[in-house]
């Protein structure tokens, strides 16, 4: 089995989407045999954001008569796919930033959603075809989100998320999710042991995938 873990939160130490991150992979690691991991942090090895020159590659699949920065942007973007699509299972840290993900964390997925790798479109709309692996997203927040109608209609974290996956043909993921982080001690303390929870209850689901 091989996974990819991403991280995308700029902060290191103090940053539970971190943590957790690394709590998934030990606890598949603990059970399968041989598990090859493969990290790409998104914050200490940045992409770069999608250019006027860097379009043509990753949205029209442009590969004759590029510029220097259009071969670099093909030899990327195809190392970020290729990563992902040899992925059994993928570990996404994905804190909130201003109600959405870190730009770092769009950068990549700018680099996923590829016409005719990973989706096409035909006679009944758009057709996903990256399925066949499990993706787990950790979402941390510093607000409660998930149980609070008056919040959830700023949630455009683990919604745009899932139908990104979703457009690209992948259906089971699933969310490790925690909470709260910002609202005092206890209540971080609370989200990470819930969160923590959720993981041991995943983890033969993920190995079973």
């Amino acid at each position: 089995m091989k996974l990819l873990q991403i991280q995308s939160s700029a902060t290191e130490g103090e940053s539970v989407s971190r943590q957790l991150v690394e709590a998934i992979t030990t606890a598949i690691a603990e059970v399968v045999p041989g598990l090859e991991v493969i990290t790409r942090d998104l914050a200490a090895h940045e992409l770069p954001h999608l250019s006027a020159e860097r379009m043509p590659v990753v949205r029209a699949g442009k590969t004759e008569d590029l510029t220097p920065l259009q071969q670099d942007e093909l030899a990327l973007a195809e190392a970020v796919l290729d990563e992902f699509l040899s992925a059994d299972v993928v570990v996404v840290g994905a804190p909130m930033y201003n109600f959405s993900v870190p730009s770092q964390l769009k950068a990549w997925i700018d680099r996923l959603a590829r016409a005719g790798r990973t989706f096409r479109y035909g006679p009944n709309g758009a057709e996903g075809l990256a399925g066949g692996r499990k993706v787990i997203v950790v979402s941390s927040r510093g607000g409660v989100y998930s149980s609070n109608p008056a919040m959830a209609a700023f949630d455009h974290q683990e919604s745009w998320l899932k139908a990104v996956f979703a457009f690209i043909g992948i259906t089971d993921v699933e969310i490790v999710r925690a909470e709260g982080i910002g609202m005092g001690p206890d209540a971080r303390a609370n989200a990470i042991a819930a969160a923590e929870a959720e993981i041991a209850r995943l983890v033969p689901q993920a190995v079973a995938a």
